[in-house]
């Protein structure tokens, strides 16, 4: 009995002891670690931040991303539409709890701008940038190196003055800091625009002819003051005008070119008609009705009235060759076309039973254009008056002549037909670039 009791005993410290042990070799559950890398620490808006999940002994995990967004991704992705410092947390969740991870993501703008029609953007013509940025909430532009070249607006526009390569930079800004983004554009010089200015004698206007597109404006209305002759002073900018409206009180009239600036250089004249410029010497020469080529400075001062002068004599047209220190000019009553020195010394007659009234000296090929209302046409001769060819015959009455060497063409105007032309300098490929003109007169080619 006693052996019986003894094995049970022994058998029950036995099992005790067993399960004693069993319970001591189960674990704990292991808490999980939550930790997490961003590949940026700084990112612009629109940019995909990647995040990596390194967290351990977690099965499920609960992201947010400071911006009211959420995930449940092990390693998701994300894009911010707002610049800010945003906190991303992540909670990993396993057996034997949760951890939570934090780190700051700093969100700049995103900059970024267009610009319209890039690729033919003219000086004088606005550029006009259109802001492409996203997340900020100011805005600091520079156009380049150029006087006033900043703006603080979200879409400015802002135009050139001369053509050239241009850095344009945008800086976009928000509370967390900012980005900047630049760009060079090609800014191209405008096409030259040339205006032929002429006298439209029975409207008493100046107005001018644009080359490019052959549209007409009024510049001056000259009531009270028409005449036939111009010229244009290309180094000071200035337009000449003669003046003849009233008999015996002629003036020279010199202006801007938009019209302003009306002086009177030169009054009290006989009837003025062509006009000459000597640009190197700063003269300006004039025929008038008494028999006179005359010059004067190009403000006025110091005339010489009578510098050539024939007796009963009326003058119609000048012209000046200062290379070779000649003038040619027209006396009508005795209808010939004359030479001299610029000095008004050695007068000489170079073609006679001809008359007109514009005259031009092609200094480049070293020929003379002149109008002949006795044959009607309009010739071109070598300076001695030989081997003349003609140029035009309709016979109108020609008071401006103009070459543009640019092009060697040669531009007329047409009193009796109303028209100004323009023609190769051999007198090819004839235009007409106006009509209906009421009486145009004196020309002059301005760009």
């Amino acid at each position: 009995m006693t052996i019986k009791f003894n094995s049970l005993l022994i058998l029950l410290i036995a099992g005790l002891t067993l399960l004693g042990a069993c319970k001591k070799d189960d674990p704990d559950p292991v808490v999980p670690t939550a930790t997490f890398t961003a590949d940026k620490q700084t990112a612009v808006v629109g940019d995909t931040i990647k995040f990596t999940n390194n967290s351990q002994n977690a099965t499920s995990y609960k992201w947010t991303f400071g911006d009211g967004t959420t995930s449940t991704e092990a390693a998701p992705r994300k894009v911010y539409d707002a610049s800010n410092n945003f906190t991303v947390t992540l909670v990993s969740t396993g057996e034997g709890g949760s951890q939570t991870s934090t780190a700051t993501i700093k969100v700049l703008p995103d900059c970024a701008f267009s610009v319209e029609n890039e690729n033919a953007l003219t000086a004088n013509t606005a550029v006009k940038f259109t802001n492409l940025s996203k997340g900020a909430t100011s805005y600091q532009w520079s156009f380049g190196n150029t006087p006033a070249s900043t703006s603080t607006d979200a879409n400015p526009s802002f135009t050139y003055t001369a053509g050239g390569s241009f850095n344009v930079t945008l800086k976009a800004i928000s509370a967390v800091g900012e980005s900047t983004v630049s760009k060079t554009i090609t800014v191209a010089n405008p096409p030259s625009i040339k205006e032929l200015y002429f006298i439209e004698y029975n409207a008493s206007l100046i107005k001018k002819l644009n080359l490019n597109d052959n549209s007409t404006a009024t510049v001056l209305d000259i009531t009270g003051k028409a005449g036939p002759g111009m010229v244009y002073d290309a180094v000071n900018k200035k337009v000449y005008f003669s003046d003849f409206e009233v008999t015996g009180s002629g003036n020279i009239y010199r202006m801007n070119p938009d019209g302003s600036g009306l002086t009177a250089i030169v009054s009290n004249l006989v009837d003025p008609y062509g006009l000459a410029l000597d640009q190197a010497a700063g003269k300006i020469y004039w025929a008038d009705d008494a028999g006179n080529i005359s010059r004067a400075n190009l403000d006025g001062s110091s005339p010489e009235i009578g510098l050539v002068n024939i007796p009963s004599g009326q003058m119609r047209a000048v012209a000046l060759d200062p290379e070779n220190s000649k003038m040619y000019f027209y006396e009508v009553n005795q209808e010939i076309l004359y030479s001299a020195n610029l000095d008004g010394s050695n007068v000489t007659a170079l073609l006679t039973g001809t008359y007109g009234y514009a005259i031009l000296v092609d200094t480049v090929n070293d020929k003379i254009y002149y109008d002949d209302q006795n044959a009607a046409k309009l010739w071109r001769a070598n300076l001695d008056g030989t081997n003349p060819v003609t140029i035009d015959a309709d016979g109108t009455r020609i008071y401006g002549m103009f070459i543009d060497y640019s092009t060697n063409k040669l531009y007329w105007s047409g009193r009796d037909n109303g028209s100004i032309f323009r023609a190769n300098l051999d007198g090819s490929s004839p235009e007409t670039l106006a009509t209906g003109l009421s009486s145009p007169r004196g020309i002059a080619l301005i760009q």
